[in-house]
């Protein structure tokens, strides 16, 4: 999974929201500008609104910024700036634009279609939860280790400013938990639960030890003696008087009020409109138009398939059991919990992508630049965390990172660290976001752009290919191929179960567990993940079975002419689309080559 806590805050308002400038552009205005300049202005303007997804992107104008998106008045300007560029598209026909302007023209019709839709739903009312909201962000930036920068005196002062304006969302958010138990808006007890640990490490009183002052451990040289003892006690009283008083105050409401009522209910069917949201998270997520019961029983027709492919494992090993056992067999055989340390587990890791190199010539024509790394899951969130690919800066200075919960390495399962690899790393995240971020001919808007079910489909269908990149020698690491798939399977059931057919959480985890073979803490976790935010899940199999169906029209109609690593370019550079235009853009192609 791609990082996603910018991806998914778009449902929270807190990313892909633009400035309200752009409202009082006239029409005779931007009728005087080329369409390049009027995206690059969509693209320019958009950060001044948005100071995460610049610094994110390796852009360190807005690194002292954290609006209150919860607000009234951001929400005003989350509004005209959508209903401004709508209007705004109507003056460039497409007669007068290239395909690949077409093309750009396409995409932002689609996002500011779908970004003026979220504003009829009120999911910001429940802005945290244990995996999506911009608390874990947060965390990651205050820990210096993320792509917040502190290598000067003034970065270490932007990241105060930062702090100030991230308190006063974390008051907001507050104000609008409150407002949602009013309106009935409140999430789970079973996801409060999770959420409340999260705030109490960061309430603990010793300063030293404490996330927010790990960046005054690391002073780069170039901080002069003075300056750093400055930051020092500047950061001590930062951390003292305002964030452990603040993360014990919603430590101490999630605990009690909020807890008090949280609800018994899984699904989002429980919720004023909820039912309408779900409906608006399958088009978001999955960029279709399909119905939940669509999705429900496409879901049910593929765990079927997998298991009849995952039964043929089973009897290769030799396992005499039934398919739940093996499931089982494979969660606690100490054989395929080979470590003792982190670094094992990373050292693995690495290994299977000196493995690969040789081969991914052979299938990518098109490779990124950007530099890549294997890390552990930082300690405040690895528990509730799943594997994660955080993407490098825009100029390629900051690495792609593939972060790896390793809670307890001793109990780290690698039969499915392959697959993982290929999703996370390379040629998943890795190679579709870097090749995005580094591409001459893309906007700069759709640089950035995030569509799951493209970039999630795209990761989950890398993971077919890891026999013809030299891996999958071993049948556990290729049943750990179909797990994940079948993970993913599962998803279509389970997340439409929850939200639309009454499914409990525990008849949810129930059916995991009888049809994959992922530990129950680790289903227990994605079943809330889900709870969380609906229809994400669901993004990964539909974009997936997608890009498949692709390559099959593909080499059937063009036979010995087809080219998979042309495929692989065609599909690549174009970036994050909605899959109906990567549909029409892959059709277009195999008629060029006819």
């Amino acid at each position: 999974m791609k990082n996603l806590f910018l991806a998914s805050c778009i449902l929270l308002l807190c990313i892909s929201c633009k400035n309200d400038t752009t409202a009082e552009t006239s029409k005779e205005e931007t009728t005087t500008i080329a369409f390049g300049d009027f995206l690059d202005n969509y693209y320019e303007e958009g950060l001044k609104l948005n100071p995460l997804s610049a610094t994110m992107a390796g852009d360190n104008r807005y690194n002292d910024q954290f609006p209150d998106v919860l607000s009234a008045a951001y929400k005003t300007k989350f509004k005209d700036y959508y209903t401004s560029y709508k209007a705004q598209l109507s003056n460039y026909p497409d007669e007068a634009l290239t395909p690949s302007e077409q093309l750009s023209k396409a995409v932002l019709q689609w996002d500011c279609d779908v970004n003026l839709e979220l504003l009829s739903y009120k999911k910001d009312l429940m802005p945290i939860d244990q995996m999506w909201s911009p608390h874990l962000m947060f965390g990651q930036l205050a820990s210096g280790a993320s792509a917040q920068p502190f290598k000067t005196a003034e970065d270490y002062r932007n990241w105060q400013k930062r702090v100030d304006q991230y308190l006063v969302w974390l008051e907001s958010a507050e104000k609008n938990m409150r407002q949602g138990m009013e309106e009935g808006y409140v999430l789970p007890k079973s996801l409060i639960k999770k959420v409340i640990p999260q705030m109490e490490s960061l309430a603990k009183p010793d300063v030293t030890t404490h996330l927010f002052y790990k960046p005054v451990t690391n002073f780069p040289e170039s901080i002069s003696e003075e300056d750093q003892k400055a930051i020092t006690s500047e950061y001590t009283t930062m951390i003292q008087d305002k964030i452990i008083p603040a993360y014990t105050k919603m430590a101490n409401f999630m605990k009690n009020e909020y807890m008090d009522a949280g609800r018994e209910s899984s699904g989002f069917s429980d919720l004023p409109n909820g039912s309408n949201y779900y409906d608006f998270a399958i088009k978001y997520f999955t960029t279709t138009t399909m119905s939940a019961d669509e999705i429900h029983n496409l879901g049910l027709s593929e765990v079927a398939r997998i298991r009849s492919e995952m039964e043929k494992i089973k009897k290769q090993v030799g396992f005499k059991g039934d398919l739940k056992a093996f499931f089982d067999y494979v969660r606690n055989s100490k054989e395929l919990m080979p470590f003792t340390t982190p670094e094992e587990v990373i050292a693995n890791f690495n290994k299977m992508h000196a493995t690969m190199k040789p081969k991914v010539d052979e299938l990518f024509s098109l490779q990124p630049k950007t530099p890549f790394e294997v890390r552990r899951t930082e300690a405040f969130r690895e528990k509730s965390a799943s594997a994660e690919y955080n993407p490098g800066s825009l100029d390629g200075t900051r690495p792609g990172i593939f972060y790896t919960p390793i809670p307890d390495a001793s109990k780290y399962n690698v039969y499915s660290d392959e697959s993982l690899f290929l999703h996370e790393a390379i040629p998943g995240h890795h190679f579709q976001i870097s090749l995005t971020q580094e591409s001459t001919e893309l906007p700069q808007f759709r640089k950035t752009l995030w569509y799951s079910a493209y970039g999630e489909g795209w990761a989950l269908y890398t993971e077919s290919l890891g026999s013809e990149l030299g891996l999958y020698t071993d049948p556990y690491q290729l049943f750990g191929m179909l797990g994940a798939e079948m993970h993913r399977a599962v998803r279509l059931v389970v997340d439409t179960g929850i939200h639309t057919k009454g499914w409990s959480r525990e008849k949810a985890i129930a059916y995991c567990l009888d049809n994959e073979a992922e530990s129950e803490a680790g289903i227990t976790s994605e079943i809330e993940r889900y709870m969380a935010n609906p229809g994400q899940a669901l993004s990964y199999k539909i974009g997936q079975l997608k890009i498949r169906e692709l390559r099959a029209k593909a080499t059937e109609a063009l036979g010995d002419a087809f080219d998979i690593r042309e495929f692989h370019k065609e599909v690549l550079e174009t970036g994050c689309i909605p899959l109906a235009l990567l549909e029409a853009k892959i059709d277009k192609w195999i008629a060029s080559k006819k």
